[in-house]
């Protein structure tokens, strides 16, 4: 077996609110969507890739089946899922976010030896941007 990635599906509520978070806010590229006709921004599958990482964002519910409102009990569920995004600098993801007024929490120094950065997008999936902290000598394996 040669495995050559893995992509993630993710079911959100609102697919042009997830979209401008992942296409605007992180910066991805929309690569492919379920759009068959005109109007090409409607659509309920999409991939998406930012940096390496592939995503896949599906709607939850049919048009003629979607509530009025986000289900909470659907929403507080995601928070067993979590993406963890290998980039250079932790630092500056949390920047990036910050300079698009979007939320994250401050970076942390983990005791593993992780620098990480946690927000969540429009579904209340938990999303990590996260590095290796460069160690002390004395703290490397051996």
């Amino acid at each position: 077996m040669n495995i050559l990635g893995v992509t993630t599906l993710l079911q959100v509520f609102d697919m042009p609110t997830s979209v401008a978070f992942y296409r605007d806010v992180l910066g991805a590229r929309v690569l492919m969507t379920s759009a068959t006709g005109e109007p090409y921004d409607v659509f309920d599958w999409a991939m998406l890739q930012l940096g390496n990482a592939t995503l896949m964002l599906n709607t939850a519910y049919e048009a003629d089946e979607r509530p009025a409102s986000v289900d909470a009990a659907r929403v507080e569920a995601h928070t067993d899922t979590v993406l963890y995004f290998a980039c250079e600098d932790a630092r500056a993801a949390y920047d990036w976010l910050c300079e698009r007024a979007w939320p994250a929490q401050p970076p942390v120094e983990t005791y593993y030896g992780m620098t990480q950065v946690y927000t969540k997008d429009p579904d209340g999936y938990e999303l990590c941007f996260q590095h290796p902290t460069p160690q002390p000598e004395d703290r490397l394996p051996r």
